[in-house]
């Protein structure tokens, strides 16, 4: 296999819902048909995001490496800004970071697809030639695989795609739930010539990725058993499946296997809209995954992100030797409030993922592309943060801005308690909020905040001591609110946005780092209504979606706060003001 494998990162199209019961379909996405096909008289560029892929309007909800091309194949619904008559939407770019689009790849025309196009893959099969596979809804509202081939092998961009009239390839088996049989992944070849692509499935409430064989991408077989399955997870919508590398950061191709490996079996949950993700090894004789026993393998495991981020996949980006993993954060306002302000849907960065030095996590980092687009820098050193304190980052564009900090906490003698049976960092996080006094902590920025910190979204940290080790918490609080005076907070009712029908959760996650040199550090790239934030160097990430009515534009403000008895410092802080990609 080619190693400039692709993939088709599906957002939106991992969620369905069909009209009709019969062939046993179930419904498991909430449509507005009132909207759907409502276009906007005019787009607000109030929340509108800055440097994250959005299309000019309407709804959206991936990507592939070509011949030096990165292709944005996204779900689109081209009529309105709510879900609903989804094509497959088409952009290109040469830097992941400024985008140029096309026009739509593959429209809903045949008896295989014509109820729907939805999520996919894209492999490079021998001699370069990409194929698409994907889930296309059937004349009779069953869940189906299609593939779609390039018109034209010559063209850079790849802009038609053809259907052939073989379609489908797989179709739902005897007795298979016809709704529940969807998301293609990227195909990888073993020693015996074969390729194989998983499936997202479940069987009662067990969540499973069907594994198919061919010898031609063409005709494909069921095997007997799942790749792998887990039981009480529910419906796995986008599976993904790669290897990644034991030493070092660099990516993999998908084929790769051996002793040097380890994979990753990622999948989108439909009841809890979280993804979880294992680590494990991958048995080629016997085409079974067995994740490791470091973390669960269920609805409570690891996840590439705790907040607002959903249909991830990764690609193997052979231009840079590196997989970049590239995620959904949907909207939190209401179906009216999209309407209203004419898109809805936002890419989150791309990141670069690797295998943590541990081998018990995946690490995150944004790609080094997006440092292209920072300007203004300003620099803080040595500030000491005293309990209720507040420092004030000025001199950037705070609504549209990267932050990297770095704390340092002299001792952990005032750390908390920790006790046991927390074992939902979300949960804690709700009870353990930006406004609660603590030992070591909270302590982070307030980001998104206006003058007078009626609102903002806090990012932070808090140390807690269990028996034989810390425990380090780190949340994303839409939910909290302070007042100031003369920089001394005032805790109070917090949110990040002062409308009262938002979405506005308590995102949080458990940190893995040594704490042994007293450093924690912290990543924020704020963009006007999303806040992605990367702890201890990508190794928890949260992403939340959020809309301030006061601190929008030049009227937005950056902080860094501590809450905590014990004294933190600002060991280091640099922020860029970051300017606007083409887009679309």
């Amino acid at each position: 296999m080619d190693n400039s494998d692709l993939f088709w990162v599906s957002i939106v199209c991992c969620f369905f819902l069909n009209l009709i019961n019969n062939n046993g379909v179930e419904a498991s996405h909430k449509v507005f048909p009132e909207f759907q096909s409502l276009k906007a008289s005019k787009v607000s560029q109030q929340h509108r995001t800055g440097y994250h892929f959005q299309p000019p309007k309407h709804w959206i909800n991936g990507p592939m490496y070509f011949n030096g091309v990165y292709h944005l194949f996204y779900q689109y619904n081209p009529k309105g800004a709510v879900w609903g008559n989804i094509v497959w939407a088409h952009s290109v770019s040469t830097d992941l970071i400024n985008w140029v689009p096309l026009n739509p790849a593959i429209y809903p025309t045949k008896p295989f697809d014509i109820n729907g196009c939805w999520s996919g893959s894209v492999t490079i099969l021998p001699g370069n030639k990409p194929i698409i596979l994907y889930t296309g809804i059937d004349t009779q509202n069953r869940q189906v695989q299609n593939f779609a081939v390039p018109k034209n092998l010559s063209d850079p961009y790849l802009k038609e795609w053809i259907k052939p009239d073989i379609n489908p390839l797989m179709v739902p088996a005897n007795g298979m739930n016809a709704s529940l049989f969807r998301d293609p992944t990227t195909g990888w070849r073993g020693k015996d010539g074969r390729w194989r692509v998983l499936v997202g499935n479940k069987r009662r409430n067990r969540g499973m990725a069907l594994l198919y064989r061919s010898r031609d991408f063409v005709h494909w077989t069921k095997a007997q058993h799942p790749l792998h399955s887990s039981a009480k997870t529910g419906m796995w919508e986008c599976p993904d499946f790669f290897p990644v590398q034991l030493k070092g950061e660099s990516g993999l191709d998908t084929s790769v296997m051996g002793d040097h490996v380890k994979h990753v079996l990622k999948v989108s949950l439909d009841s809890t809209r979280f993804e979880y993700y294992t680590l494990g090894h991958y048995l080629p004789e016997k085409d079974r995954y067995v994740p490791d026993n470091t973390s669960a393998d269920d609805a409570t495991g690891l996840r590439y992100d705790y907040g607002n981020f959903y249909a991830s996949k990764t690609f193997f980006d052979a231009g840079k030797d590196r997989r970049i993993l590239w995620g959904w954060a949907n909207e939190s306002d209401t179906p009216k409030d999209d309407v209203a302000k004419g898109w809805a849907g936002i890419q989150t960065i791309p990141r670069m993922v690797w295998l943590d030095k541990s081998e018990k996590q995946l690490v995150q980092w944004p790609i080094e592309e997006l440092e292209k687009l920072r300007g203004n820098e300003v620099h803080l050193k040595e500030v000491e943060l005293m309990k209720g304190s507040l420092v004030e980052v000025r001199g950037i564009t705070a609504a549209q801005a990267d932050v990297e900090v770095t704390f340092h906490f002299s001792n952990l003698d005032k750390a908390e308690p920790f006790d046991p049976t927390w074992v939902d960092a979300q949960q804690l996080c709700g009870q353990k909020r930006s406004t609660d006094h603590g030992g070591i902590g909270p302590f982070g920025l307030l980001t998104l905040a206006s003058d007078n910190l009626n609102e903002y979204t806090p990012v932070f940290f808090r140390i807690f001591k269990a028996q034989d080790k810390h425990v380090v918490l780190m949340c994303s609080d839409a939910s909290s609110f302070i007042s100031s005076s003369n920089l001394i907070l005032v805790w109070h009712q917090n949110s990040s946005s002062l409308k009262k029908e938002m979405y506005k959760p308590s995102f949080g996650g458990f940190v893995d780092v040594d704490l042994s040199e007293g450093k924690l550090s912290l990543r924020s790239l704020i963009d006007h209504s999303v806040v992605e934030s990367f702890g201890a160097e990508g190794k928890t990430c949260i992403t939340s979606r959020v809309y301030p009515s006061l601190a929008l534009g030049d009227d937005a403000r950056l902080y860094a706060f501590n809450n905590g008895t014990e004294p933190v410092r600002i060991l280091n802080l640099k922020a860029w003001s970051l300017g606007s990609p083409r887009m679309n």
